[in-house]
């Protein structure tokens, strides 16, 4: 039965390179825009646009009352400590972001070894309720540009309860040999059905591959060739994009905060030999490192509880503990799903948060030791960054509030002027490596994320022990 998927057919005409689609000029990037977009997003995207300027228009306006309010917070003992350390943050934040921006300009992603010289490759691909799009995942890997005597191929129905299995055994029809998949007796959790993945591969490399996820064809092969150049690098992140982004809004705008915080911070980080966080959508470890952490990763367990979540960055922390290298592979792409809605997004960042702080407190008990040879200093800042937002956000929410209450339209006005200052890199850094037309949407995500997930991190850390995937029925 021939099955058509427009989604491998998107990612197959990416390959011919995303790391050279030269910029439009505003003109053609403005008609690309309207083009694509569709009522909605027009509506939305133009919304933001007016009421950051507008805010700029007030700033102007009340610059009288900013200028008091500053003169009396200065003058009272609290006012003055709050000035302080809100200037202390301000150029602690200023001075790692160029900080940040070195090191992004210090990386180099590896270039691919030849088909001699790549190690074994067991690729896991644990699937729970995903339905037909676990067939398009296994058959864009089985179309890799990778040797076909070096490659694994593992697929883990993890007690689905839709046509999941049905569609695995599709790929396993068509494909034949070069795909293996199996059940679990009932659904166990994503750690469980990995476990599993890890003990039946025999790969040198294991990669991981969320079933919601396509890889172009040289996504393989350029993801493990680290392994081969470093012999101390333990684990290597891929590069992640946004599959669905075509219609809905908030894809739209996921895609660009995923290239700042894979393409910029991940650089950045790679530089450092310290990725933080391997993602669960691609992602590669060295099989010897997996297996010394194994045991404790499988079992491990927050305030009593079974950890069933952030399993890629307890991986992730467990191999940099091992003093391993951890690096970030800007030409190994994944296109992945998102959510479309708020009620899918705000749950994926619940997720996401409380698995940050578990490991962050994890992450403290070692990272001051000597954890591995040579220079820790970027380790250690990488991790003081992450520890202050979550400290952070607490008196942030706090004088958030004070804020609205007491000076709501200073609040507002200089909210959005801060959102339209500090979005700009954002854009710029989009526009310069894929879409000038695409870019903008870069302030649009800003503002959600200001007026619509700011209690993300203060409930994460509040509900830290809680268990449970969330966005998954």
């Amino acid at each position: 039965m021939k099955i058509e998927n427009k989604m491998i057919k998107r990612v197959q005409e990416s390959n011919r390179s995303s790391d050279t689609q030269p910029t439009k000029g505003i003109i053609g990037a403005i008609r690309t825009f309207f083009q694509t977009a569709n009522a909605w997003g027009i509506f939305v995207l133009g919304s933001t646009f007016v009421l950051m300027i507008g805010a700029a228009y007030l700033v102007f306006i009340l610059q009288n009352d900013f200028t008091q309010f500053r003169l009396d917070r200065k003058a009272s003992t609290f006012g003055f400590v709050f000035m302080a350390i809100a200037s202390g943050l301000f150029l602690y934040k200023t001075l790692f972001f160029l900080y940040t921006l070195v090191r992004y300009f210090m990386y180099k992603p590896v270039a691919s070894v030849s088909d001699a010289e790549l190690p074994t490759v067991t690729v896991i691909v644990p699937a729970y309720n995903e339905g037909k799009q676990v067939w398009a995942t296994l058959k864009s890997l089985a179309e890799s540009d990778y040797p076909q005597e070096k490659l694994q191929l593992l697929s883990i129905d993890d007690g689905s309860k839709d046509d999941t299995w049905k569609w695995m055994q599709e790929a396993k029809e068509q494909l034949g040999d070069r795909v293996s998949i199996c059940q679990q007796p009932k659904n166990m959790g994503k750690r469980h059905a990995l476990y599993r993945g890890f003990n039946e591969g025999t790969g040198e490399v294991f990669v991981t591959v969320d079933s919601d996820s396509i890889v172009k064809k040289d996504t393989l092969r350029n993801l493990v060739s680290p392994f081969v150049t470093n012999e101390k690098c333990g684990a290597v992140a891929g590069n992640i994009r946004v599959l669905n982004n075509e219609k809905a809004l908030l894809p739209k705008m996921l895609d660009v905060s995923f290239v700042l915080s894979f393409e910029f911070v991940r650089s950045a980080e790679s530089s450092l030999n310290s990725v933080l966080c391997t993602p669960g959508a691609l992602a590669a470890y060295r099989s010897e490192a997996v297996f010394a952490c194994l045991p404790e990763w499988i079992n491990q367990t927050f305030m009593g509880q079974p950890s069933d979540i952030g399993e890629d960055r307890a991986m992730t922390n467990m191999i940099l503990k091992q003093g391993y290298h951890v690096l970030f592979q800007r030409n190994a792409y994944a296109y992945t799903n998102v959510p479309e809605e708020y009620t899918g997004l705000y749950k994926m960042f619940i997720r996401w948060g409380r698995s940050n702080v578990r490991e962050n407190i994890q992450m403290s008990k070692y990272v001051f030791t000597n954890f591995r040879e040579g220079s820790k200093v970027g380790t250690r800042l990488l991790f003081f960054s992450q520890a202050t937002k979550i400290i952070m956000s607490y008196p942030f929410m706090l004088f958030m509030f004070f804020f609205v209450l007491t000076h709501p339209l200073l609040f507002l006005s200089s909210t959005f002027v801060s959102i339209l200052v500090l979005s700009t890199f954002p854009v710029i850094f989009y526009a310069k490596r894929y879409s000038l037309a695409e870019s903008f949407w870069a302030y649009s995500y800003s503002v959600l994320f200001t007026f619509g997930l700011f209690w993300i991190t203060p409930y994460a850390i509040a509900t830290a022990s809680k268990r449970g995937w969330l966005t998954r029925g």
